[in-house]
């Protein structure tokens, strides 16, 4: 006797159900949970749910890129036209370095939804920061800090952009707005210092990047995971290790400007 489709897809879903309350809710029967309730209920909307679960940071045990990105696709498949699937193939195209695929997603994503998420313009500024067309990027993020002024993530990012581009004292007209809000934060701190350094205000770089360093050792593997969110956390170790060792190389860059005006550091 054969099992009508309807039937059949409804024991799909009993196994996998029965599967994961036995077993307990693992990656695998989760993934396993996720393409049964695929197959029985395709959904664009679901598809795109799953995968924005395997990008988030803040859980390591389900953090999949490879799987994150085969259902973005699934979902725009599903409906060409659902909002944001553009934008988190752009953030899966953007962690993987391909850049140029990411600023075509993130412009699909800008030109086909008719009320774009703010952050489409932050992922915008970021690809075109990372391309070096700096200018353009700034524009980006101008656009996000309208609405989301106080976000430090993204001050500092559009100061990073700006420093890029020679606009030294537009970023640092950024960072202490930033610094307003948020007066013991190492990453704006930090890019204080630098485009003091870069205005020739030495010994004001120096204690701005003297206070950075004080408090380094408040920054530890989530809060890098929070500032950088879509990487992997298994390299969040590796982000502190390098952002403090940046810290370290900006106070020894001007300690010694500091030292060669005879200026005393102590």
């Amino acid at each position: 006797m054969k099992i009508g489709k309807a039937r059949k897809e409804f024991l799909l879903l009993l196994v996998s159900l029965i599967v994961v309350g036995v077993t307990g809710t693992t990656v695998f029967n989760k993934n396993i949970h996720e393409d049964i309730m695929l197959r029985v209920a395709p959904s664009a909307e679901r598809a795109l749910r799953y995968g924005e679960a395997h990008l988030d940071a803040s859980h390591s045990e389900s953090y999949d890129i490879d799987r994150a990105e085969m259902l973005f696709l699934r979902a725009q498949r599903l409906n060409l036209k659902l909002p944001l699937v553009q934008h988190q193939l752009s953030r899966v195209s953007f962690l993987r370095g391909d850049f140029d695929q990411a600023l075509k997603y993130i412009e699909n994503e800008l030109s086909s939804n008719p009320t774009p998420s703010n952050t489409s313009h932050y992922m915008r500024g970021l690809i075109l920061g990372y391309m070096d067309r700096f200018d353009e990027a700034a524009i980006s993020f101008e656009t996000y800090l309208r609405t989301d002024s106080k976000n430090w993530a993204a001050i500092n990012d559009y100061a990073w952009v700006l420093l890029k581009a020679g606009r030294t004292q537009e970023a640092l007209i950024a960072v202490d707005w930033g610094l307003l809000f948020w007066p013991d934060n190492v990453w704006l701190l930090n890019s204080k210092a630098t485009a003091l350094f870069e205005m020739g205000r030495t010994e004001k770089a120096y204690m701005t990047i003297a206070h950075a360093h004080e408090i380094l050792h408040t920054l530890d593997e989530a809060e890098w995971s929070r500032a950088y969110p879509g990487n992997d956390p298994l390299i969040a170790r590796e982000g502190v290790k390098v952002f403090n060792e940046s810290v370290e190389e900006n106070m020894h860059t001007i300690s010694v400007a500091m030292k060669s005006s005879h200026v005393d550091v102590q």
